[in-house]
């Protein structure tokens, strides 16, 4: 579909019998109608107008539809909307979720980026049909319930023109459109709009939405301003609360699966920036197969292990990492090496044995790169933890790259693909047109009114000038707080390299003490809040952050401990309801007469209950929705979407009587939504003073390697370990509950004495060979000869 054919906005009309959806494009040219029977019980029927209307054309079509149903009421206004998020069934009939609020957060070279503000849920039966339905108890009280959990006014968001379920890189380099993009693992509404999309064979009604975190603002530097997006785009495979979502799933899904993503581009009024940058990372649950029981009497509940000697879940996952993002892929993994009673360390020795079997299977340069750094310890001991993060940043970039594209634009109508990168999107009320495309001079895109001028299309020219391969993954035991502060050390470094290839800065780098520092530093710990609240029940342990700020360390600690119990309430008491919402949500659990109710099965192992003894054909045949199959095999998306048939397409074209406008209509209808979104959103705005004099790199550039070619055939496990490098403090659970000792040692003791592993197991990963390269860094700062010709050798990096 071109662009200038997307439907933004909708209007909901009904009869006795039936809705009518009228939707409608930009400039207001393009006129569509959908049909949804209100008689049907149990069912669902809908029929899509061909006929493409002009405005004039559409009221009417109305006006004739509202005639024709005088004797039972006539046609009545039921509210105004943005899109279909998608339909569901319970254990009675049928409702549509809608979004009936947006508002305004970003805009990406022209294209609008929208959160929800408002849903609203709709019981598709009328009255009359509702009154003769025998309604099971749960449906109301908890069916209903569970899905309104799932508030859609936070964190979520969407673009009718732009695919943010993909990377920019993606987007300019692969060119996908339509039903594939909602099979895409970002799209949580995938289940609930997929039989409606199916049927209609197009995603013209629907939006894709994306759970996670968006923000946008304006910065300058050097007196030229730019614009930064941070996105983090939230897996909906294995998707789920802290404690009940750990490690690895059979399919090589890993819990708390986020990918993010940071554009810029100089922010030039009234123009497409002629140059657009983008880094991507990723975060993820350590991918083995472990668990943590939820404990009401333990804030800190035992990590059971459960091994598999031929780790074939962790294959997958780095499978799909692999055919998501291409080589390298460079593993930060975060953990603690020792602990008085062993809980993060036997995870720790099984990630690096697992590293090393993988890698056995792999040809050189297909290896994994694996880093390890506890972070905890070293924020103890050096208290600059991100000044070693920014080497290991440093390091990872000089393997990856950064994606940097030229663009060139002219006035154009959109090609028939509908994937042309730049089109501005309309206010709701708006229809004038203007040429000028909307540049916002808000410091904060989250405060743009949505306000805007009409539309223009330009056709614009991309020139990929380069391209990043690979990704570095970071993890620690929940990939929040000191996941979080690693990612800001990446994000840094990136950004120095990206503004450089715009052309803003000579130096590709930019200080720890720099005002724009302090600003990055800011959206990363709102979106590590965010992803926080979305995992684990509070916001992120900001310590090493608020160090940076130099703030009170008393009012750092009572702020922790009041996040750590936070956490732990929500953990223990608001998990178990959260989960159940999200696999409704999601579709992991569908409804069924006669089968148990979601809230009397123990496990998410028995969300297939029903199913059992039926082929998937004839599940599909038996209910219009059913059981979310998005967790099929990773390497196996499925594209092709399954058709159903259940209703038909009409082309109503009807002989038009005269003109109806829009305001005739205006008796509101009895269907009130059922369910309606608060208006709510959660805010982290702080502020506290920075701390000065600290650079990301000493004044002399260190060397970095070209590449981790050549690996030695006996030491295939590609594993570092630099005890040079910092580890996550982050987080005020380990001060106030963390029982384990921790092993003091000087600055320039990089010896290996803090990794739990047998003789046996150094012996398998190489780690002995360590013991004697203790001279890692230069007085400069700057990779010793020794620690290069190690990496070249052996290729795996421990810190």
């Amino acid at each position: 579909m071109a662009c200038d054919e997307i439907l933004q906005k909708f209007k909901l009309y009904e009869t006795r019998s039936n809705f009518y959806l009228v939707g409608y494009n930009k400039a207001r040219t393009i006129w569509r109608v959908l049909k949804i029977d209100r008689l049907e019980a149990t069912d669902l029927s809908i029929y899509e107008d061909k006929t493409v209307y002009s405005e004039a054309e559409c009221y009417e079509l109305l006006k004739r539809i509202d005639d024709g149903n005088r004797s039972t009421g006539g046609l009545k206004f039921v509210t105004k909307c943005y899109g279909i998020v998608g339909f569901v069934k319970f254990l009675g009939p049928y409702y549509m979720l809608l979004i009936t609020k947006r508002r305004r957060v970003g805009n990406i070279c022209g294209h609008i980026v929208y959160a929800v503000s408002k849903s609203d849920l709709i019981t598709l039966p009328s009255p009359i049909v509702r009154s003769n339905m025998a309604y099971s108890k749960d449906e109301n009280s908890r069916y209903k319930r569970l899905l309104c959990t799932v508030d859609l006014t936070k964190d979520f968001f969407f673009s009718y023109s732009y695919n943010i379920m993909r990377s920019l890189q993606k987007n300019l380099c692969e060119e996908k459109s339509g039903q594939v993009l909602y099979e895409t693992m970002f799209v949580w509404n995938e289940f609930l709009s997929r039989s409606f999309r199916n049927h209609l064979k197009n995603t013209t009604w629907t939006v894709a939405l994306i759970h996670g975190f968006f923000k946008q603002s304006n910065f300058s530097v050097l007196g030229k301003n730019f614009r930064l997006t941070l996105i983090a785009r939230r897996s909906r495979h294995f998707a789920g609360t802290r404690y009940l979502k750990r490690g690895v799933n059979e399919k090589g899904r890993v819990a708390n699966d986020v990918e993010t993503e940071q554009i810029v581009f100089e922010d030039i009024p009234d123009e497409i920036p002629p140059q657009i940058t983008s880094v991507v990372q990723n975060r993820g649950s350590i991918p083995l197969t472990w668990s943590q029981e939820t404990s009401k009497l333990n804030i800190r509940p035992d990590i059971i292990l459960h091994k598999d000697e031929e780790y074939k879940a962790t294959r997958l996952h780095f499978d799909n990492l692999i055919m998501r993002y291409g080589h390298p892929i460079i593993i930060l993994n975060l953990i603690k090496t020792k602990e008085k009673k062993p809980r993060e360390s036997v995870l720790r020795a099984e990630f690096a044995k697992s590293i090393h079997v993988i890698n056995k299977d792999l040809p050189e340069e297909e290896r994994l790169r694996f880093l390890h750094w506890d972070l905890s310890k070293h924020a103890r001991r050096d208290k600059k933890p991100l000044v070693a993060l920014g080497r290991v940043a440093a390091y990872a970039l000089e393997l990856t790259g950064i994606f940097h594209c030229e663009i060139t634009s002219e006035a154009h109508t959109c090609d028939s693909s509908g994937q042309t990168f730049g089109e501005s999107s309309g206010d709701d009320e708006t229809s004038t047109e203007d040429m000028t495309p909307t540049v916002s001079g808000c410091t904060n895109a989250e405060n743009i009114e949505e306000s805007e001028p009409a539309s223009f299309q330009r056709k614009l020219a991309m020139k990929p000038i380069a391209c990043q391969k690979g990704v570095l993954r970071t993890n620690c035991i929940d990939c929040l707080d000191r996941t979080n502060v690693a990612q800001y050390a990446y994000g840094l470094v990136a950004l120095g390299r990206q503004l450089h290839a715009l052309g803003l800065i000579d130096d590709p780098r930019v200080d720890l003490d720099a005002p724009l520092a302090n600003d990055l530093m800011n959206a990363y710990e709102k979106m590590g809040d965010t992803l926080a609240f979305q995992y684990g029940g509070s916001a992120a342990h900001n310590k090493i952050f608020c160090e940076m700020r130099g703030q009170w360390k008393a009012a750092t600690q009572s702020q922790e401990i009041l996040r750590t119990i936070q956490r732990y309430c929500s953990n223990a008491y608001l998990d178990f309801e959260k989960q159940d919402a999200i696999n409704v949500f999601l579709g992991h659990f569908q409804p069924q007469q006669d089968k148990p109710a979601l809230w009397e099965l123990d496990s998410d192992q028995h969300y297939n209950i029903g199913r059992r003894g039926h082929s998937l054909t004839e599940d599909l045949a038996r209910s219009f929705i059913r059981r979310s199959f998005s967790d099929g095999n990773i390497l196996v998306e499925n594209s092709d979407p399954v058709s159903i048939n259940n209703g038909g397409t009409e082309n109503v074209s009807l002989g038009l009587p005269p003109s109806l406008k829009s305001e005739e209509i205006t008796e509101l209808s009895d269907s009130a939504p059922e369910i309606s979104a608060t208006d709510t959103g959660l805010s982290y705005s702080r502020f506290y003073p920075t701390l000065p004099g600290r650079q990301l790199f000493p004044d002399r550039r260190h060397t970095l390697l070209n590449e981790l070619s050549t690996l030695d055939e006996s030491h295939p496990s590609n594993f570092l370990d630099l005890d040079w490098l910092s580890s996550s403090g982050n987080s005020c659970e380990d001060d106030i509950f963390d029982r384990s000792s921790i092993i003091n040692s000087t600055p320039g003791n990089n010896s290996m004495e803090n990794v739990i592993l047998t003789d046996a197991e150094k012996d398998e990963t190489g780690l002995d060979h360590m013991q004697d390269n203790s001279g890692i860094l230069n007085r400069d700062g700057t990779f010793t000869d020794k620690f290069q010709q190690w990496v070249a050798t052996e290729g795996t990096f421990c810190f």
